[in-house]
């Protein structure tokens, strides 16, 4: 599968594939029209605990990347996997974030899992 990661707040592109917000929570300021999505999967996103005590500082990242990789190891988190790749139509994913930095955000980390 291929895999890619867009902000929401950058415009949607045609070969985007199968687009899917994996944030908890919505990007702030972003109208739902405007993000063209054809799924929201909140429950893929990391706990709302383990997403405050990362704050997205880079010097946690690999430590944020091994908690997040142990809750979507739960049975939860393997449905909501799971209803993610049930959600791509062709073969391209495009994983939709808020993220400043998308190198240290889950979306990374998903993407990583995704491409096996």
């Amino acid at each position: 599968m291929d895999v890619q990661i867009r902000r929401a707040y950058d415009d949607p592109a045609q070969n985007d594939g199968t687009r899917v917000l994996v944030d908890r929570v919505w990007p702030r300021g972003v109208k739902k029209e405007a993000l063209e999505l054809d799924d929201w999967n909140k429950d893929v996103a990391p706990s709302t605990e383990l997403r405050k005590w990362y704050s997205h500082d880079p010097e946690k990242y690999d430590e944020f990347a091994r908690r997040y990789r142990k809750e979507l190891d739960t049975d939860d988190g393997k449905a909501a996997l799971q209803r993610l790749r049930d959600t791509v139509r062709g073969k391209r994913l495009t994983l939709v974030t808020a993220t400043k930095d998308v190198e240290i955000s889950q979306a990374a980390v998903l993407a990583e899992i995704l491409r096996g």
